[in-house]
C-alpha cells in the first residue's frame, strides 16, 4: 500500500473529460459505461497510470441510489464494475497503483434546506461504500462536496462500515466558500475532527485560484492535503479548457512549497497533465527543492459550517436556550414551539453571542429527538457554533451526529464512568468538550483540589486522542449567597488551570447571584473578576447589556481591542441610536418577533402562517405580497449577494415565505375580485442528458416565493417536451440549466427549437459551465449566476 504521509502521491485526472474524448455514448449516467463499455474505461485508467498516477479513481462518482433513479442498473452492479475495471488496469501496471472508490454528492439538498434526510444520505453512501469495499477498493475518496453535513454523512458511512482509508475533498469558489457557504477553515476543522486520512480541495477552480485557499487549509489541518484542480475554465467554443498541461504543472509547482502531499487533476485534465506534473516533481527532486511543511500549530476553535470561532479571547456562550429557571422556555418545549426557541437563538446572536448553548432536557419529552430537531432548525437560521448540553450520552450523540460543523459538548466531569461514556463520543465526532471540576466525591471546595480534577480530565482526554486545545475546563460557579467563601476558590482554581494546564476555561456566570437582590450587579462584578483570572468562555445572557459592556470594557483594559476600535464603533452607534430614540415620536420599538417580516427575514417558518392570517384581518392579500413579502425577500437577496447571508439562510427565508404564500393562495381561492397571487408562469428545466438539478431546484424555490408560478419539467428533459410546455402554457419566460460541458450542446439545441417553433417567450440560462458571453452565443436572452439574478430577470420580464 502507498505511504500517504511520507511521499508526494499523484492522483489521476478527469474521468469525464476522457470519456468525452473517447466518443462513447454518455447516456444518463457515465457510470453505466463500466458495464456497456468497460474496455474504454479500463483504457482511460491505463493511460493515467502510464502518465504516472499512483491512485486512480474508479468511475463511480454518481453511482448512488438517488442519481441512478429509474436506471436499468443497480448501485451494486455499477460500483462493482467500476472498481473491478480500475483494479484490472492497476494490476497490469508494474508500479504499486491504488484504486479509490470515487464518491460524489447525492444530488439533493440536505435538510433543513432541502428534503434529503441525514439518515437517508448516510444509507445511500453506506450502500456505495460497502459494495466498493467488497469489490476490492483500496481507499474511499469523497469528493466535489459543497455541503459539509453531506460530507459528514459520507465520512461516517465510510468509517462505520469499512476499514478503508478515507480522503475528503470539497469544492470552493474564489471567495473561499462552497456553494452552501462552507469556509475552508470550517471544513478543515470538522473533517480533521472526524478522523479522515487526508483532506483537500478539488474541482471548480484552476490551480492559481485554489492556491490562496490551500494556504488557509494547511494552516488549519495537520493532515495530508490534497489538491485536484480544474484545467481552468471551460472554453465552450473549443470544447476544451483554458490552461494547458504545461501551464497547469507550472501553477501546481508552488503547492509543493506549502507541503501539499497529494496532487492530481479534475475537470479538463488529461494524462498529459499528470505527465507534466510528474516531470515537475522530477525537476524539483533534481534541484533539491523538497519543501518541508511548516510545523502545525493547533488552535482552540469550534465552528458551524459557515463560521469559525477561535477561542483566542473572551467568547460569549449564550445561555437562553435552556429550560433551567425559565418558565416560558419550558412551556415552549412542552408545546413544541420551535419558533420561540429560534427567536431566542436569533436574539442572542444579534446581542453578540459567539456560541449558543442548547439544552432541551425536560422530564417526559423525547430529549434526543427534540435535540436533533432544534439543532437542525437553529443551524438553518443562525451561523454561530452550538454547544450541545445534556446529561445523557445518548442525547449528546444524537446531537453530535447531525451537527453541521465542530460543536462543544457540555459536559464531562472527573467521574471515571462519565469520562468513559463521553470521551469516545467527543473523539469520534471531533468535538470540543467542557470538563467540570467535580468527581465521585462532589465539588471540591479548595482551588488545588479542583485543579487536580481538571488535570485528571485533561490527561484522560488526551489518552483518547483528544488534544488539550479541545478541552475547556469549568471550575464551577457556586452561589455566593450560600457558599460565599468558595467564590474566590473558583477564581483561584481557574487561574491555576490556565497557568499549569494551558487550556481554555468556561463558567456559568449567573449562578453566582442566585438568591440575591439586584443580581445583575453581582453578575457583572464576578464576570469582570473571572475574566481577569483567565475566563475565556463566559456562559451568560448576552441580551443583558451590562454584561456585554463588561466584556467590551475588559477587552480595552487588557489591550485585546486594539485602539478601542470595536468599543468605539459599537457604543458610538448606541449613543447615536439613543439620541434618535429620544427625539423620535413615537419612540423606537424593538422588532416584533412574531411579525411576518421578522419571520421571513430570519427564516422562522413556524410563525409565517399565523402571522399571515392575522394580517389578512386588516390588509388585502396583494398588499401583504407587495408590501411585506417581496421587500423582505429582496432584503434577504441583497444580503445574500453581499455575502452577509449564505445559501442555507436564503432557502430558509424562501421556504418561510412559501408558508405565507400557501395561506394567501388558500384565501385568494375564495376572493374572485382581488386578483391573483401569481405574477406569471415560468418554465424551468435541466436540459436533455444532464441529471444535475440542485441549482434548478433552488431557483424554483426562491422564485415561487416571489409569486411566480413555476412549471418544473425536471431533469434530463427532451427538447420537444420543453417546446410543447411553452406552447401549451403560454409561459413568457423559460429557464434552462446545465452543469456539464457536454450538455451545453443540448441547451443550445433546445433554445434553437423554441425559437423555430415561434414561441413568444424569453429564455434565460444558468449552470456552472456557462458564462454570460457564451449564453448570448447560444441564443439565450439572459444569463443568471444564481437564484437572486434569476428573480431579477423574472422581474424585468414579468414584473
Amino acid at each position: 500500500m502507498l505511504d500517504f504521509k511520507n511521499q508526494i502521491i499523484m492522483l489521476d485526472g478527469g474521468m469525464g473529460t476522457m470519456l468525452q474524448a473517447a466518443g462513447v455514448p454518455m447516456g444518463k449516467v457515465p457510470e453505466a459505461l463500466n458495464v456497456t463499455h468497460g474496455e474504454a474505461v479500463i483504457d482511460i485508467h491505463r493511460q493515467y497510470i502510464d502518465a504516472g498516477a499512483d491512485i486512480i479513481y474508479a468511475n463511480t462518482f454518481s453511482a448512488n441510489r438517488y442519481k441512478l433513479g429509474h436506471s436499468d442498473y443497480s448501485v451494486e452492479e455499477l460500483v462493482t464494475a467500476g472498481v473491478v475495471n480500475a483494479k484490472k488496469a492497476a494490476a497490469a501496471s508494474e508500479r504499486d497503483v491504488a484504486v479509490a472508490l470515487d464518491v460524489g454528492p447525492i444530488g439533493e439538498l440536505m435538510e433543513p434546506n432541502g428534503s434529503l434526510k441525514f439518515e437517508d444520505a448516510y444509507d445511500m453512501f453506506k450502500e456505495m461504500m460497502t459494495v466498493g469495499a467488497k469489490a476490492g477498493a483500496d481507499l474511499i475518496v469523497i469528493e466535489t462536496s459543497t455541503d459539509l453535513l453531506e460530507m459528514k454523512a459520507a465520512v461516517l458511512a465510510a468509517k462505520e462500515n469499512t476499514s478503508l482509508p478515507v480522503f475528503s475533498t470539497m469544492t470552493f469558489e474564489k471567495n473561499g466558500r462552497t456553494f452552501t457557504g462552507v469556509t475552508v477553515e470550517a471544513a478543515a476543522l470538522t473533517l480533521t475532527g472526524l478522523g479522515v486520512d487526508a483532506v483537500g480541495i478539488n474541482c471548480s477552480l484552476g490551480p492559481d485560484d485554489i492556491y490562496p485557499l490551500a494556504q488557509k487549509l494547511v494552516e488549519w489541518t495537520p493532515l495530508p492535503v490534497i489538491i485536484k484542480a480544474n484545467a481552468g475554465l471551460p472554453n465552450l467554443n473549443s470544447g476544451g479548457y483554458d490552461i494547458s498541461a504545461g501551464q497547469f504543472a507550472e501553477q501546481m509547482d508552488k503547492f509543493m512549497d506549502l507541503g501539499v502531499q497529494i496532487i492530481g487533476g479534475c475537470c479538463g485534465t488529461t494524462p498529459e497533465y499528470i505527465r507534466e506534473m510528474k516531470k515537475m516533481l522530477s525537476r524539483r527532486t533534481a534541484e533539491g527543492k523538497r519543501a518541508d511543511r511548516p510545523a502545525f500549530v493547533r488552535r482552540a476553535a469550534v465552528c458551524s459550517s459557515t463560521q469559525v470561532v477561535e477561542i483566542d479571547g473572551v467568547r460569549v456562550i449564550g445561555e437562553r436556550i435552556n429550560p433551567t429557571g425559565k418558565k416560558l422556555f419550558k412551556e415552549a418545549l412542552l408545546n413544541h414551539n420551535i419558533g420561540y426557541i429560534l427567536t431566542q437563538g436569533i436574539s442572542q446572536v444579534e446581542a453578540g453571542a459567539h456560541i449558543l448553548d442548547v439544552n432541551v432536557g425536560l422530564p417526559k419529552i423525547d430529549e434526543a429527538g427534540l435535540m436533533v430537531e432544534v439543532i437542525k432548525e437553529l443551524q438553518g437560521v443562525v451561523d454561530v457554533p452550538l454547544q450541545i448540553d445534556s446529561s445523557h450520552a445518548g442525547v449528546i450523540e444524537s446531537g453530535l451526529r447531525i451537527y453541521n460543523g465542530k460543536p462543544i459538548v457540555n459536559s464531562v466531569n472527573g467521574e471515571t464512568a462519565v469520562m468513559e461514556k463521553i470521551f469516545p463520543l467527543v473523539k469520534k465526532y471531533g468535538a470540543a468538550v467542557v470538563g467540570l471540576t467535580l468527581d465521585e466525591k462532589g465539588i471540591p471546595l479548595l482551588a488545588e483540589e479542583r485543579y487536580a480534577v481538571a488535570e485528571r480530565i485533561v490527561r484522560k482526554a488526551e489518552s483518547y486522542g483528544i488534544p488539550k486545545e479541545d478541552v475547556y475546563i469549568d471550575c464551577l460557579t457556586l452561589t455566593a449567597s450560600a457558599q460565599q467563601k468558595e467564590v474566590v476558590e473558583t477564581l483561584k482554581a481557574m487561574q491555576l488551570v490556565k497557568e499549569r494546564l494551558g487550556v481554555k476555561t468556561v463558567l456559568g456566570v449567573s449562578n453566582i447571584s442566585f438568591g440575591l437582590p439586584k443580581r445583575e450587579f453581582v453578575n457583572v462584578a464576578f464576570l469582570t473578576l473571572a475574566m481577569a483570572h483567565g475566563l475565556d468562555l463566559p456562559i451568560i445572557n448576552p441580551n443583558v447589556s451590562a454584561m456585554m459592556a463588561a466584556i467590551d470594557s475588559f477587552n480595552i483594559l487588557y489591550n485585546r481591542d486594539e485602539g478601542s476600535r470595536f468599543y468605539v464603533d459599537k457604543y458610538s452607534k448606541i449613543v447615536e441610536a439613543e439620541k434618535n430614540a429620544q427625539s423620535a415620536v413615537p419612540s423606537v420599538k424593538p422588532s416584533d418577533t412574531k411579525s411576518l417580516e421578522y419571520a421571513v427575514l430570519n427564516g422562522i417558518r413556524e410563525y409565517a402562517a399565523d402571522a399571515t392570517r392575522e394580517l389578512l384581518k386588516t390588509r388585502s392579500a396583494m398588499d401583504i405580497v407587495n408590501d411585506i413579502l417581496i421587500p423582505a425577500l429582496d432584503k434577504v437577496g441583497a444580503d445574500f449577494e453581499s455575502g452577509k447571508l449564505f445559501l442555507p439562510q436564503l432557502i430558509q427565508s424562501a421556504t418561510t415565505a412559501q408558508e405565507a404564500f400557501d395561506v394567501l393562495k388558500e384565501y385568494m381561492s375564495g376572493q374572485k375580485d382581488e386578483g391573483t397571487v401569481s405574477k406569471g408562469k415560468v418554465i424551468i428545466a435541466t436540459v436533455k442528458g444532464d441529471i444535475h438539478d440542485i441549482g434548478k431546484n433552488i431557483v424554483k424555490v426562491v422564485m415561487e416565493n416571489y409569486g411566480y408560478e413555476m412549471i418544473d419539467l425536471g431533469k434530463d428533459v427532451p427538447i420537444e417536451k420543453v417546446v410543447e410546455a411553452v406552447q401549451q402554457t403560454g409561459a413568457k419566460l423559460v429557464g434552462l440549466s446545465a452543469l456539464m460541458t457536454t450538455t451545453v450542446v443540448s441547451m443550445e439545441e433546445t433554445i434553437r427549437a423554441i425559437h423555430e417553433a415561434g414561441c413568444d417567450c424569453k429564455i434565460w440560462v444558468g449552470g456552472a459551465v456557462l458564462t454570460e458571453d457564451y449564453a448570448r452565443q447560444i441564443g439565450a436572452d439572459f444569463y443568471a449566476k444564481d437564484a437572486k439574478q434569476s428573480v431579477d430577470i423574472a422581474k424585468s420580464i414579468l414584473g
